[in-house]
């Protein structure tokens, strides 16, 4: 990724600079092309990301009326300080071409600290200039103690319903930043996960088969990006984003993963870099350093002297071998289970297995140091899986007989299982404690306020963090789903379900089955408050959103305190 100056920009002369997505390399004629000679729209709307104190990711699609490879679009950007567009604070010149997709990423630079601003991107046809939607973004604060609103999102399944939590986020008209925590698309096909509501509510994948291509990855983004209610949120501030496991497919790891199947998919290298390539090109965030792993998209943000956000990446660099109790109790005779499991949960606690990778680790181990040092009050996490450990209750005993028998499918299979007193989700950090217990003495050492934000599970938890000793190691807040069912979608007569699991586990102050949303949280130089919301449907595009929960920590001297209800 290269830089647009505010300086080197002003007016669109000739020996202008230009840059688009990560497979494009700087165009220094861009101001100089001439109008693309065919019709062009902006299909896809606009977006910012990852901003700093002085610069910020601005990011489209221009859309042109043929496919032809060889065409290059000349498209300008402009920045202001009102929504008007008449304060202009800084112009760039870029080219939209076949290489990336026609996406144009431009890393805009020369802004002021903690400054709101509005962008708008034109392209340049021979028919005239076309304009995309404006879009707000705002820089990071410098210094200083002004609280930071962050809106959390993560498992955006298109099929399973509308996307009417990202236009209650896009209504919320003072965040800093929407942070997203993984599963922005999903990779299956028409007949996959979803597939069933997808029929019912006209909303199917395309391509209509699960990913695997470059072409395919970028036609699934595309399709994404083309929901208006995606767009509002986009529009509307800057976002932070990493990803989990359907970015590239499910359960994904450093050399593999579960849904994916050599044999009739190919390399899964191939599929990776497929999978990274249309992700950079279409989302707006900042590329990685060359010298990195393929997918090192690992990076830190700071919000003033309040919070340090580490993006972490957990999926593609550095993550272990898949561990799942699945696979690995398929066709076991029930006496023969527990040795089974306690076989299991002996490679689970491997010192050598590593969610992060080493490299990974020590980076964010440097950054906790250096972030405490630096005076920041918190240091968040923005993670993809429950860091918490967690098991399920004891369901023989929990259960009615009633209760039992009315459960089928995972949660039937889960009902003996949860008598092991085990974690059951090994694909969360559960499935890596020896990394966690190190992910937490790295905090302690650092003096780190640990605040973690997590996704993945559908389902909302509020979670204070325990080392293997029993000492309070930071909390943590797992949003919901856009629209991705969680476990009370399948749990059946079970009204007390959320209260079992937190009675089951210290870490686990409370936890929501069901309903689709976003969590709120308001950071300040005392507190962070976590509030929870859901949407009444994804069923239907109207909806109502209300506050179902919310939970506070406070700085606590050298620490801070457990989650307490707000």
């Amino acid at each position: 990724m290269s830089r647009v100056s505010r300086r080197r920009f002003l007016g669109f002369g000739a020996g202008a600079a230009g840059l688009a997505a990560c497979t494009t390399t700087i165009d220094p004629l861009a101001g100089n092309r001439p109008p693309y000679p065919g019709t062009v729209s902006f299909l896809h709307g606009v977006a910012s990301g990852d901003p700093l104190s002085e610069r910020v990711i601005l990011w489209t699609r221009v859309t042109p009326d043929t496919d032809d490879s060889a065409s290059a679009i000349p498209v300008s950007v402009l920045v202001a300080r009102d929504a008007a567009l008449s304060d202009i604070v800084s112009q760039g010149m870029s080219t939209a071409t076949a290489g990336s997709d026609f996406t144009v990423k431009v890393d805009m630079d020369g802004l002021e600290p903690s400054t709101e601003y509005f962008y708008q991107f034109t392209a340049q046809t021979s028919a005239g200039d076309v304009t995309s939607p404006v879009g707000r973004t705002k820089t990071l604060a410098a210094s200083g103690t002004a609280p930071v609103k962050f809106a959390i999102v993560s498992c955006s399944n298109y099929p399973f319903g509308y996307f009417n939590v990202y236009e209650a986020v896009a209504r919320q008209d003072d965040l800093d930043a929407v942070i997203h925590l993984g599963d922005y698309i999903y990779e299956y096909g028409v007949d996959g996960y979803g597939g069933s509501q997808g029929q019912a509510l006209g909303r199917n994948h395309e391509p209509p088969l699960e990913i695997v291509t470059l072409g395919d990855y970028r036609m699934r983004h595309a399709q994404y990006k083309r929901d208006p209610k995606l767009q509002a949120a986009h529009a509307a501030a800057p976002w932070l984003c990493t990803w989990d496991d359907h970015e590239s497919t499910n359960n994904s790891y450093r050399t593999g993963a579960e849904n994916h199947q050599p044999e009739t998919e190919g390399n899964w290298t191939d599929r990776k870099q497929a999978a990274v390539q249309a992700y950079l090109e279409w989302m707006p965030v900042r590329d990685p350093a060359a010298s990195r792993a393929l997918g090192g998209i690992y990076r830190k943000f700071d919000f003033g002297d309040v919070a340090t956000v580490f993006c972490l990446e957990s999926r593609l660099t550095g993550r272990s071998d898949e561990i799942a109790w699945g696979a690995e109790l398929a066709g076991v005779a029930p006496d023969e289970i527990p040795a089974r499991a306690a076989d299991v949960m002996e490679r689970v606690n491997a010192p050598a297995r590593t969610m992060l990778g080493q490299v990974q680790e020590r980076w964010l181990d440097d950054g906790l140091k250096a972030s405490s040092r630096a005076g920041k009050t918190w240091q968040v996490l923005a993670n993809q899986v429950i860091m918490a450990t967690v098991k399920p209750p004891n369901m023989m005993q929990a259960l009615s007989e009633e209760q039992r028998a009315a459960q089928s499918g995972y949660v039937a299979g889960m009902i003996p299982f949860s008598q092991l007193g085990l974690p059951f989700n090994l694909d969360a950090w559960d499935g890596f404690p020896a990394a966690r217990e190190r992910l937490y003495k790295s905090a302690e050492t650092a003096g780190a306020r640990l605040v973690t934000f997590t996704g993945d599970t559908h389902t909302a938890w509020a979670n204070t963090l325990h080392d293997a000793s029993g000492n309070v190691r930071g909390v943590e807040l797992g949003c919901t789903s856009v629209t991705s069912p969680g476990m009370g979608k399948y749990v059946k007569d079970i009204p007390n379900l959320g209260a079992l699991f937190a009675e089951a586990n210290e870490d686990v102050d409370w936890y929501d089955p069901n309903g689709n949303g976003y969590t709120l949280v308001t950071l300040t130089a005392d507190r962070v408050v976590g509030e929870f919301y859901k949407v009444s449907t994804i069923a239907e595009t109207a909806y109502t959103a209300e506050k179902v929960a919310s939970f506070v920590t406070r700085r606590d001297d050298d620490g801070m305190t457990a989650l307490a209800k707000g």
